[in-house]
């Protein structure tokens, strides 16, 4: 097939992904290896699963950088670009009109009082990705130290990425010690420098993202609430494709239209020009024992800031009774119907906070 046949292949397929891929990062993976392993043959499994270390080997949204690498792969540097752009443009763009309707709704009285459902769902959210997580990251005792002495970082307000820092170096000494061989607005320039920070640092799952979101837009300078966050995240679940398209929901909340853009391109940015730079070293990666254990360390670290994340979250989701009962009702749901779809069980929380409120019920603590 001719080059140009290639990049339409690319384009089609992973702007496709992009709208049907619901699930997470794991999900997204392994749909991704359906569709170029199984069923298209681009690569062989060995291959792919060098890409998928040479992914936890750098900060950014693991599974966009999958799909960068599989467009670099088949395409070169212009399949790489085509790939990625396929694949975020569509939940962007959705998130981008789920923020707009959003900053509109809440316009209406009584608003927040609705989406009491929402920000007990994504503690759920967490859990649920904590759960899948943490077994592959946490192999022995010394990763669940790093994990816990990350959270504890975290949880006395030391810097994350200082925290993910000294978890990831805490968890290579600890494995060379042991011989493991395992709308409102805002400058435009400060919104492109924080997700392009983020986007540069975030290692692990893209829900890690709520901590950094909430240690650089809540507590550093003030510009969102938890509350509003949580919303964020929420509603963000609503959409296909990586979870970092969240960060255009919010980016248009801190800046309108081209806030969106700009919060979409920083965060997303340091992935491709990472992936870019690291495919042709990947065999070379692969053979190193440091790497290894450097990453052990670092995907434990990111266990902790994930954990902690709830914390803050926790805090404020349970102000309302009501948002206790819809936390019990969903997290049922969860345990009798595990493969329910993360966008069912957001709407689920939403049409239970609604029928509360409207009947008044859960409003206030006794």
């Amino acid at each position: 097939m001719s080059s140009v046949g290639n990049l339409k292949e690319i384009g089609s397929l992973f702007f496709r992904l992009g709208l049907v891929a619901f699930g997470g990062p794991a999900a997204h993976i392994a749909i991704v290896h359906k569709e170029v392993v199984v069923k298209r043959k681009w690569m062989d499994e060995s291959h792919f699963l060098d890409l998928m270390g040479a992914t936890a080997l750098i900060p950014g949204p693991n599974s966009t950088e999958m799909v960068l690498h599989c467009g670099h792969h088949r395409g070169g540097l212009r399949g790489l670009v085509l790939a990625g752009v396929s694949f975020i443009l569509p939940a962007c763009i959705l998130s981008g009109l789920l923020a707009y309707l959003y900053t509109e709704a809440v316009k209406i009285p009584n608003f927040s009082d609705y989406m009491i459902g929402v920000k007990p769902v994504v503690l759920i959210l967490i859990f649920q990705a904590l759960k899948k997580l943490a077994p592959k990251a946490i192999k022995n005792y010394s990763l669940a130290f790093v994990t816990l002495i990350t959270f504890a970082l975290c949880f006395i307000g030391v810097n994350e990425f200082i925290s993910l820092l000294v978890g990831g170096s805490i968890g290579l000494i600890l494995g060379l010690y042991k011989g493991d061989t395992r709308v409102k607005s805002f400058p435009l320039l400060s919104i492109f420098y924080i997700f392009t920070k983020i986007g540069a640092i975030l290692f692990g799952s893209g829900y890690v993202l709520i901590t950094y979101l909430q240690k650089e837009l809540v507590e550093n300078r003030g510009w969102l609430t938890n509350s509003e966050i949580a919303d964020a995240i929420a509603i963000g679940q609503f959409t296909p494709g990586p979870v970092l398209s969240t960060s255009t929901f919010i980016g248009y909340l801190l800046g309108n239209s081209t806030g969106a853009l700009v919060a979409t391109v920083g965060i997303f940015l340091p992935s491709f020009v990472f992936v870019y730079f690291l495919n042709p070293y990947i065999p070379k990666l692969r053979d190193s024992l440091k790497f290894s254990l450097l990453l052990d360390g670092v995907n434990a670290a990111s266990m902790g800031l994930m954990a902690f994340a709830l914390y803050p979250l926790g805090r404020i989701s349970f102000l309302h009774p009501g948002a206790l009962i819809i936390f019990l009702v969903t997290l049922i749901l969860t345990w009798k119907v595990p493969k329910l779809s993360t966008v069912y069980l957001v709407s689920i929380s939403i049409l239970l906070g609604s029928i509360l409120t409207f009947f008044n019920i859960g409003q206030q603590w006794p």
